[in-house]
């Protein structure tokens, strides 16, 4: 019997700040697949009235950086939480483990530092079918996923302040 669900749905009443604001860190690498699990968060997104902004960046690595930096040079624009999106694919070097075990790492490290929450949207995969099964396939869809629990997370740490 398996415990995983690919549907996920924002249960109905989760209050959260209207003034949240997300930022979505992305890659440049994997195109067509970024561009799928974008489109699935922002859709969650804009469906719960939540502003955003995207930023590219050239891979998975460089995501931890880019959110500390953002965070540094805009802690006064009520940002509520980032969501890194990006697709690691094996390949037949050690590159995958150490992309993937950086970007694990620092995102990581940014839940632990930041007062606001980094959701991990990153696809570490041994190929491509593994990817768009991710992406609206057998696996539910990563991107709509990391958006929800993006809504949830905010929803918690707002409670904390009451």
């Amino acid at each position: 019997m398996s415990l995983y669900s690919p549907e996920i749905n924002l249960p109905t009443g989760i209050q959260i700040n209207k003034d949240a604001f997300v930022v979505i860190i992305r890659t440049e690498w994997n195109a067509p697949i970024i561009d799928e699990l974008t489109k699935g968060c922002t859709d969650v997104l804009l469906e719960n009235n939540i502003a955003h902004e995207i930023i590219n960046v050239p891979g998975a690595f460089e995501i931890p950086f880019t959110i500390k930096k953002y965070w540094d040079t805009h802690e006064n624009k009520n940002i509520a939480a980032f969501i890194a999106l990006g697709c690691v694919i094996r390949g037949d070097t050690p590159h995958f483990d150490f992309v993937s075990n950086a970007v694990t790492d620092g995102i990581l490290q940014l839940n632990l530092s930041l007062p606001i929450p980094t959701i991990f949207g990153i696809l570490t995969v041994d190929n491509e079918l593994q990817a768009i099964e991710r992406i609206g396939g057998k696996h539910g869809h990563k991107g709509k996923e990391a958006a929800i629990t993006a809504i949830k997370m905010i929803a918690t740490v707002d409670s904390f302040k009451k």
